[in-house]
C-alpha cells in the first residue's frame, strides 16, 4: 500500500475536527469524491507513549461501503480494536466490552445483558427519562443562562446510566469527570499534555471498575430493579457475567451511552439555533414532528465520528485491494453527509424522510444497543425545554473536544427567558 499526498485531508488526527465546520465539510466532501478509498497515515506517536506506532488506515467515507463493511463481521473483524491507534487487546476489552469483540464471544454478552432489559426494566427507563428531563430543566429554568453541555446535555443520559445500574446519586461527578478523561484524553482540559495519558485513562477506568465492583457485591442476592441486580442475580448456570464482564460492560455505558447522546442533544440545540425555520417546524407539531427531527439530529451529529475495523482476510472494498491485518476506518459522520444518499446533506431538515443515516453504525451485529433508549432521552429533552423554557438556543459557538473519535461539544453556552 502507499499513503497518499499530503495534501489528502486526514480526518485520522484530531486536529482535524477543531477546525470551522465550513473547512471540515469541504475536506470530507473531498474525500468521498475521490475514485478510491485513500490509505492515510495515523499521528506519530510520541516515544514516552508506549504504543506501537502504527503505518495508517484505509479511510471510508462513503455510506454504501460502511454498509458493506458493517454487515460482514466475518471479514472485518472489531475484536483488534475500534479505534485506529495500536491498542493491547485486554485494554480493548477493558474499555470497549462487547463492541471490540467478534462472534461467538460478542454474541454471548450481548444476548446476557440483553435478556436484563425486561418489559418491566424499559417501563422503568422510560418513566425515569421524563422525571430526569423534568428535573434537569427545574434546575435551570430560573437561571437565564447555562453552560448547556453541563448543565443539560450531559446531565441527561449520565443519570440515567447511573440510576439503571444502581450507581449512587452521589458517585455522579466522579463517574462524569472519570468518563470526561476516558473519551477527552487527547484534550488539554481533561488531561493535561504533561500527564501519561495512557496512565490517566487506564487510572479512570480501574477507579470506574472498582466502582461498578462495589455496587455490584451490595446487590448480591438482593431484591433490586436496577440492572446491575437483574445481571448478578439472574440463573444463568454456565453463562454468568464475570465481575470482569460487568465493569467492562458498565464502563461502555457510562462512557458510550453518555457521551454519545449529551453530544447528540448538545449539536442538536446547536443546529436549532442555526435553523429557526426548522426550529418553528418543531415547535409547532412537536410530537408530530419529533421522529424525524431526532432522527436529523443523529444524523448530523453522528456523535461517534467513526469505528475501527481490521480485515481477517485479502480483500477488495470500492475498487481498492484491502490486505489482511489492514486497519479500516469507518467515517459515520462523513457518510451520514453522502450526496448519493442524501439530498442536500449539509442542510438540517426536521422533516427528512426517508432518513437512512448510520448515526447508530452500520447494520448488522454491533448496531448500537442503546439507540432506543437514545432516542427517547433526546425526545424527552427536548420536548422539556421547548414546553418550559421554549426560547432557549446557543449564545455562542461550541467549543469542541479535541477528538477524531467522537464528535464532541465540551461547552456550550445558552440562554433564555428565565421560567
Amino acid at each position: 500500500m502507499s499513503v497518499v499526498s499530503q495534501e489528502t485531508p486526514n480526518p485520522i488526527p484530531p486536529e482535524f475536527w477543531v477546525r470551522p465546520a465550513d473547512e471540515i465539510e469541504a475536506d470530507l466532501a473531498a474525500l468521498r469524491a475521490l475514485e478510491k478509498i485513500p490509505f492515510l497515515p495515523e499521528p506519530e506517536i510520541p516515544p514516552e507513549v508506549p504504543l506501537e506506532q502504527g503505518a495508517g488506515a484505509w479511510v471510508v467515507t462513503k455510506h454504501a461501503q460502511i454498509l458493506h463493511l458493517s454487515k460482514n463481521p466475518q471479514i472485518f473483524s472489531s475484536a483488534s480494536g475500534i479505534t485506529l491507534l495500536n491498542t493491547p487487546e485486554e485494554f480493548n476489552e477493558f474499555f470497549s466490552s462487547m463492541i471490540a469483540m467478534d462472534d461467538p464471544r460478542h454474541a454471548r454478552l450481548r444476548r446476557i445483558v440483553s435478556a436484563g432489559f425486561t418489559p418491566r426494566m424499559l417501563k422503568r427507563l422510560e418513566d425515569s427519562v421524563q422525571q430526569v428531563a423534568t428535573q434537569i430543566v427545574d434546575d435551570v429554568a430560573e437561571r437565564g443562562d447555562v453552560d448547556f453541555v453541563v448543565d443539560v446535555a450531559a446531565a441527561l443520559p449520565l443519570r440515567i446510566v447511573c440510576d439503571l445500574m444502581g450507581i449512587p446519586d452521589s458517585e455522579y461527578e466522579f463517574v462524569f469527570n472519570h468518563t470526561n478523561t476516558i473519551l477527552g484524553a487527547g484534550d488539554p482540559e481533561y488531561v493535561a499534555e504533561a500527564d501519561d495519558v495512557l496512565t490517566a485513562i487506564l487510572t479512570a477506568g480501574m477507579e470506574l471498575a472498582e466502582l461498578m465492583n462495589r455496587v455490584a457485591d451490595s446487590k448480591k442476592g438482593g431484591d433490586g430493579t436496577d440492572l446491575t441486580s437483574a445481571l448478578i442475580n439472574a440463573d444463568l448456570t454456565d453463562d454468568e457475567l464475570t465481575p470482569a464482564d460487568l465493569a467492562s460492560f458498565f464502563i461502555l455505558l457510562v462512557v458510550a451511552g453518555n457521551e454519545t447522546t449529551r453530544n447528540a442533544i448538545s449539536w442538536g440545540l446547536k443546529y436549532l439555533t442555526d435553523n429557526p425555520d426548522q426550529r418553528a417546524i418543531w415547535l409547532n407539531d412537536f410530537e408530530g414532528v419529533a421522529p424525524t427531527a431526532v432522527e436529523e439530529i443523529v444524523r448530523l451529529a453522528s456523535p461517534v465520528t467513526y469505528m475501527r475495523r481490521t480485515a481477517l482476510v485479502d480483500t477488495e472494498l470500492g475498487g481498492q485491494a484491502i490486505s489482511a491485518g489492514d486497519k479500516i476506518g469507518m467515517f459515520y459522520l462523513a457518510a451520514n453527509r453522502d450526496e448519493d444518499v442524501f439530498v442536500d446533506p449539509q442542510r438540517f431538515d426536521v422533516l427528512r424522510d426517508p432518513n437512512p443515516h448510520i448515526g447508530f453504525g452500520g447494520p448488522g451485529p454491533h448496531f448500537c444497543l442503546g439507540a432506543h433508549l437514545a432516542r427517547r432521552e433526546i425526545t424527552v429533552m427536548f420536548r422539556e425545554l421547548f414546553k418550559r423554557i421554549p426560547d432557549i438556543q446557543a449564545s455562542g459557538e461550541p467549543d469542541l473536544l479535541m477528538s477524531s473519535f467522537i464528535h464532541g461539544v465540551k461547552h456550550l453556552p445558552a440562554t433564555f427567558t428565565p421560567a
